[in-house]
């Protein structure tokens, strides 16, 4: 198994792509509002799980279909935006498009899991309350037999 060390370089150029972006192009200040209104949705709905799912798996598939989209993108980058971003190798829209998306993913994913503790933690709070209640009845109760 051969892996692979990031070089020195390598973080050097892709800063050096990032700072050469023109983030004040409007599409893609564009995209940095939809991606910081789907994270404000996904804290706001929280306590929805059913609309959180929903929303899982739309981002899922946005990020699945990122390299149709960066295709798309690379032939009709001028109709949008003032330079060509799109590169074969996709860095550029795994950067602005992908990984924001996985993170509003993994944010879901830990709500979720949040939620289930804290459902756990009630579930085993009232199973215990109903036990000793019961126990209590017991000895209140005599058992006639």
């Amino acid at each position: 198994m051969e892996s692979k060390l990031i070089e020195i370089g390598e973080i050097t150029d892709y800063w050096s792509f990032l700072m050469s972006i023109d983030w004040r192009d409007p599409w893609l200040i564009g995209l940095i509002a939809v991606h910081v209104l789907t994270t404000f949705t996904t804290l706001m709905t929280r306590n929805n799980t059913n609309f959180q799912v929903l929303l899982f798996l739309i981002l899922l598939s946005a990020a699945y279909f990122s390299e149709s989209i960066n295709e798309y993108a690379a032939l009709n980058w001028r109709s949008f935006s003032k330079q060509q971003y799109f590169d074969s190798n996709g860095l550029f829209i795994s950067t602005v498009f992908s990984i924001p998306i996985l993170l509003n993913c993994m944010l879901l994913i830990g709500a979720w899991l949040y939620n289930s503790t804290q459902m756990m933690a009630k579930l085993k709070t009232a199973q215990l309350k109903d036990k000793a209640r019961k126990e209590r009845l017991k000895r209140q109760v005599p058992d006639v037999h």
